[in-house]
């Protein structure tokens, strides 16, 4: 007799079971169930199984290192992208089918490489954060001190901006977020204070001048235009480093 498909209120859909489970009890059903879609390590039980990881968490594990193939990582890459395009235009709840449309995957492709949203999400922050904070040593190894110190400002401007459509996400409480509000300030703190440093000692700046304030103060200045632009923030900016300017002195 062939396997016959039966539906399990327990894990919401259909699965095949054998003909002999058929006529066995729902409360027996559920290990076969659980068996039939759940990989073991041999000779151990329930407790074997091992909990889905996100893309995220399998990074961050430095015990467990694992090589992405190349594709996978194209995926990734695009899913980033698009997320972080369609959740800067349409908040973080927007249907996962549209990232998958503007990445060029299907939304099975999603859920593989994040299987919850808050994957995605902190995924799609993180990515911004480092980009802003790598384009610090960018800029400190192209342009002069206080050239590169304000263009880093005004990326800074354009991340906060984008985060714009992550904001209501990471203000949700959910413990998922919590860890961000620390790894913003230990990537970003750290290349803003470099390029003050080169600054002061160049004599662009002014000494005395507090890295995460500075932060503080550029992110108070980005207050969303009805229309998106960032050019008053821009200004604002403009003037900020202006201020920064008076009473520098190069150090000896």
């Amino acid at each position: 007799m062939p396997n016959t498909f039966v539906y399990s209120p327990v894990l919401c859909g259909h699965v095949a079971v054998t003909p002999r489970a058929r006529y066995l009890p729902e409360s027996e059903r559920r290990s076969i169930y659980i068996r039939n879609l759940v990989p073991f390590r041999k000779g151990e039980g329930l407790a074997a199984r091992k909990p889905v990881r996100s893309a995220v968490a399998r990074a961050d594990d430095a015990t467990t290192p694992r090589t992405v193939r190349a594709d996978a990582q194209r995926n990734i890459n695009s899913l980033l992208l698009a997320a972080a395009s369609v959740f800067a235009k349409a908040g973080v709840d927007a249907p996962i089918r549209d990232i998958a449309q503007k990445a060029g995957v299907g939304v099975g492709t999603v859920y593989r490489h994040f299987p919850q949203r808050t994957d995605l999400i902190v995924a799609v922050f993180r990515r911004e954060v480092d980009a802003c904070a790598d384009a610090a040593s960018e800029l400190a190894a192209t342009c002069l001190p206080c050239d590169a110190l304000s263009r880093w400002l005004m990326r800074y401007v354009d991340f906060i901006a984008a985060k714009r459509g992550l904001a209501s996400a990471l203000h949700s409480g959910d413990p998922a977020f919590d860890p961000l509000p620390a790894y913003f300030q230990a990537r970003l703190e750290p290349a803003l204070r470099a390029l003050l440093a080169t600054a002061v000692t160049a004599g662009a700046v002014r000494d005395g001048v507090d890295a995460f304030d500075l932060l503080q103060a550029v992110a108070s200045l980005c207050t969303p235009a009805r229309d998106g632009s960032t050019d008053h923030a821009r200004r604002m900016v403009d003037l900020l480093v202006d201020g920064l300017r008076y009473g520098a002195k190069p150090k000896v």
